[in-house]
C-alpha cells in the first residue's frame, strides 16, 4: 500500500514526489534551489543529467511505501523504464522557510 503525495507530512516533498510520478520537468526544477544538489547510492551526480536519465526519458515513478523525519525520509518502490523496479531510499534537505529542496539523496534500501 503507497502513501499517496497529497497525504505526505511535508508539502515540497509532497510536490516532489507528484511532480515526479506525472513527468513535469517545470514543477520539478521549481522545486529546487538553483544551487540544488543529489547523491545516488552516495555518489554525487550532476542533478540535471540524472533526472533526466533516471526520471523523465525513462518513465520515472515514484510510490512511497513510507515516511520519516517529518516527510523528508522516505522509502520508496521507485520504477523506470531502465532498471524496471527497486526499493529506494530518499533522503530531502529543505530550506529553512520549506518552500524548496537543496539536495535529495537516493540509494537502494
Amino acid at each position: 500500500m503507497s502513501i499517496a503525495p497529497g497525504h505526505l507530512s511535508d508539502k515540497t516533498v509532497a510536490a516532489f514526489v507528484a511532480a515526479v510520478n506525472s513527468h513535469d520537468e517545470t514543477a520539478f526544477y521549481g522545486l529546487l534551489t538553483a544551487d540544488a544538489t543529489m547523491s545516488d547510492d552516495g555518489s554525487d551526480r550532476d542533478l540535471r543529467d540524472w533526472a533526466e536519465r533516471e526520471i523523465f526519458s525513462s518513465n520515472g515513478h515514484m510510490d512511497v511505501e513510507t515516511e520519516s523525519d517529518g516527510g523528508r525520509s522516505l522509502i520508496v518502490g521507485y520504477r523506470n523504464d531502465t532498471w524496471g523496479e527497486m526499493r529506494t531510499a530518499w533522503r530531502f534537505t529543505v530550506t529553512a522557510d520549506g518552500s524548496r529542496i537543496a539536495r535529495f539523496e537516493t540509494g537502494q534500501a
